[in-house]
């Protein structure tokens, strides 16, 4: 399959993410060329679309991460240019960026999720708007990008929300946190055969909880694979996976990420991320080494799982 077809490998773009777009990119350029593809590694700039109407490849490889390459809008340039490409399409990238909306589509077909509102970074730090314990998160960024926990019966909301160095827009959503495990779980395979993976519990290693350098730092954060749980637990984080994939439509491969509380045994579901990191350190890769996909089986197949129309 792989004989002389030529791949772009999309990667870097200009948001937070950046660098952990980098650090993907590279190694699933390097498994694509040990597998014989013809590639050729982007880093991405807002002249993507005339590069890729010059270059012409016959795939698009996906490994940007954050707006622009997560959120439908570099999907849309790849459908305009008819180049087929990775992962999710428009509108599945879209409603999954999009935290409040992809748990309004979530919800109706029976996936937990938690409590949570909408508020202006303004009201989020004139009071509480929900009683502590809580979470405060961007609507559309990821890689923990902006996330503030407000501990339970800490006096004031979290100030800096309104610092210079906010550059995650003006509507936060405020949520509430569950105490406990930190689980994720990967989907993968094609419309209608897509198959949840098994479930890790990732523990932050000197971390107050899984943040970008738990995420992105070697030693920052311990897989546990397979997760320690009960096994009605196990197999429901496995479902509501499988569920919200489908219900937001993605393709390829995704991740969901859950919280779990033994003690109230209250399970919720946080976000899909339709661009899974592919690091040295990232749990898609591992999730599907551990159902016996090597790292190059699996970038392969999304080559080949590739088209427009997603």
């Amino acid at each position: 399959m792989a004989g002389g077809k030529h791949v772009a490998v999309l990667m870097g773009g200009w948001s937070a993410e950046r660098p952990v777009s980098l650090a993907t990119g590279k190694p699933c350029a390097d498994a694509l060329e040990e597998r014989g593809f013809e590639v050729s590694r982007i880093d991405v700039g807002r002249d993507i679309a005339a590069v890729l109407a010059e270059l012409r490849p016959d795939v698009a490889f996906n490994a940007l991460h954050g707006p622009f390459g997560e959120d439908g809008k570099v999907q849309g340039v790849l459908e305009i240019l008819e180049i087929p490409y990775t992962h999710s399409g428009v509108l599945a990238s879209a409603l999954a960026m999009d935290k409040v909306k992809a748990k309004a589509v979530v919800e109706p077909v029976g996936v937990p999720v938690a409590e949570h509102k909408v508020v202006s970074r303004k009201e989020a730090v004139s009071a509480h708007v929900m009683a502590p314990p809580y979470v405060v998160k961007p609507i559309g960024e990821g890689s923990s990008f902006g996330v503030v926990i407000v501990a339970e019966g800490q006096a004031h909301p979290p100030q800096s929300l309104i610092g210079d160095d906010w550059t995650f827009g003006e509507k936060v959503m405020v949520e509430r946190f569950i105490a406990g495990h930190e689980l994720t779980c990967a989907v993968m395979g094609p419309p209608g055969e897509e198959e949840a993976l098994d479930v890790i519990d990732i523990v932050p290693v000197g971390h107050g909880f899984y943040d970008y350098d738990a995420k992105y730092v070697a030693g920052g954060s311990k897989h546990i694979l397979p997760a320690d749980l009960k096994p009605f637990v196990y197999q429901n984080i496995r479902r509501f996976a499988l569920e919200a994939h489908r219900a937001i439509g993605c393709r390829g491969v995704s991740r969901s990420d859950f919280r779990y509380c033994e003690e109230s045994d209250d399970l919720v579901w946080l976000e899909v991320n339709t661009q899974p990191g592919m690091t040295p350190t990232s749990l898609v890769p591992e999730m599907a080494a551990y159902a016996g996909h090597d790292f190059g089986d699996l970038v392969t197949w999304l080559v080949e799982d590739a088209s427009c129309l997603r």
